[in-house]
């Protein structure tokens, strides 16, 4: 790759941190408009909000290292055409080249494989050197595309080594500022009364134990099937939950579907074998608010009807107790299990790098995994927008981290009929969580009803 094309690619790059960051703060405007409508005396409020949102989207900036680009898409240049002299003779034997072009050091290749798309890829890996990566795409018009990209000047510095004290620190922070918020839901400024912090313990440590084995579940299977992955980055905030959440940086890309789908279908699985005993325990020493000491305006607890999986785990925790309210006030352990299927949803939704937006682009493909992303990121944002507010700021993280999905290096491989079937139960606990419970069936099943 020239000097000439990094700079171009680094130029499109600040370009696009630009537009995305401009429009950040564009979606964070409602936030602050929101908090400044009871008017006069919030200003405080509205200050310590945006410092602290725009200072943990920065942090997540940095770490990300700016906005995902697919492998082998450029654009910077015009394409020659590659005359069959100048086409490989090991492509040539694995392909009917119906098209050949070279962009910016990409030479694509366009027509129909000759083989399957599992023994094509691994005929090509060691036909070329490890200079060269191959990669194997759907093309609408000719059925296939091969492209061969030449690894990048700067992949010393992608493949740097994992400085573990960075995740311990942030881990470490983490635990605090959880702890604090934890703390906090009691009614306990561990500001005041450090001593008090064993009130925030639960929370924290119920939580975080939901997020690092939903980040341990993208580790693990990804070192099984041999790519290269950091460990777990925490992210630290002072306010609200305590937490963004986590997340694991991906440094070599998976080689076909199978891998891509089974290394983003671990995490929200192994999240919620954690999540849903959590809830079930914390649900025991949570109140149940009866009809009589609720107020008519129906607030001061969380509905169990608010969710078809939450209202599943109720019934199992609680049982009959049920029958006499249908809102609970969630002890600390028992909030950190609800956020634990809350974070589930968020990482099952279809967009982009998002588990779901893997887990779709594995089932379906490149094009119609596309398709799905830009209709769940644009329904997720009007949802914010127009039925749940709160929903902004995961909104904006999501539109934040999420991106484009980069696609496999073999992205023509099928799934098994295992594999399909697992992904179809993802989308089916996605909804389970983000439906509320039918009204039909609270009677049904010995939930008191709120509804005549």
């Amino acid at each position: 790759m020239t000097n000439e094309t990094q700079r171009t690619t680094m130029n499109r790059i600040r370009s696009d941190d630009w537009s995305r960051l401009l429009l950040i703060l564009v979606l964070l405007s409602p936030l602050a408009i929101m908090f400044l409508l009871p008017g006069g005396g919030l200003l405080t409020t509205v200050v310590w909000f945006w410092m602290g949102a725009m200072l943990t989207l920065c942090v997540l900036w940095m770490l990300l290292g700016g906005p995902p680009e697919d492998t082998w898409e450029v654009k910077a240049a015009e394409p020659r055409v590659l005359h069959e002299g100048e086409q490989p003779q090991p492509v040539r034997e694995v392909m009917d080249i119906q098209a050949a072009t070279e962009q910016m050091g990409v030479k694509v290749f366009r027509g129909k494989l000759r083989d399957r798309a599992t023994t094509v890829y691994e005929k090509l890996k060691r036909a070329f050197s490890d200079q060269t990566v191959p990669l194997i795409q759907e093309d609408p018009q000719h059925g296939a595309a091969i492209a061969l990209v030449p690894k990048p000047v700067e992949q010393a510095t992608l493949e740097r080594p994992v400085r573990p004290w960075v995740h311990w620190l942030l881990f470490g922070l983490t635990v605090l500022t959880t702890t604090w918020a934890g703390a906090a839901h009691q009614g306990v400024n561990l500001l005041r009364e450090p001593e008090r912090f064993a009130a925030g313990l639960p929370y924290s440590l119920g939580l975080l134990a939901i997020l690092g084995v939903h980040e341990l579940g993208h580790y693990f299977t990804a070192r099984l099937h041999g790519m290269k992955v950091t460990p777990p980055y925490f992210i630290p905030v002072p306010f609200a939950l305590g937490t963004f959440g986590a997340f694991i940086q991906m440094r070599s890309p998976a080689e076909n579907r199978r891998m891509l789908f089974d290394v983003a279908v671990a995490g929200p699985l192994a999240g919620l074998a954690v999540a849903i005993p959590a809830l079930w325990l914390g649900l025991q020493s949570s109140v149940l608010l009866g009809e009589f000491t609720v107020p008519r305006s129906g607030a001061g607890g969380t509905s169990v009807g608010s969710s078809l999986l939450f209202a599943l785990v109720s019934k199992l925790s609680l049982g009959d107790a049920l029958e006499y309210g249908h809102l609970l006030r969630l002890s600390p352990l028992a909030f950190a299990g609800w956020l634990g299927l809350l974070v589930t949803a968020l990482n099952l939704l279809p967009i982009g790098q998002l588990d779901g937006g893997h887990i779709a682009r594995a089932m379906f493909g490149s094009r119609i995994g596309i398709i799905i992303s830009r209709v769940a990121m644009w329904s997720l944002l009007l949802l914010a927008i127009f039925v749940w507010p709160g929903l902004m700021m995961w909104a904006l993280i999501v539109f934040f981290i999420a991106g484009r999905s980069t696609p496999p290096l073999n992205d023509l491989t099928s799934l098994t009929p295992g594999r399909r079937w697992l992904g179809y139960a993802s989308f089916i606990i996605l909804a389970m969580i983000l439906i509320p419970f039918p009204h039909a069936f609270w009677d049904a099943t010995g939930i008191h009803c709120p509804y005549l």
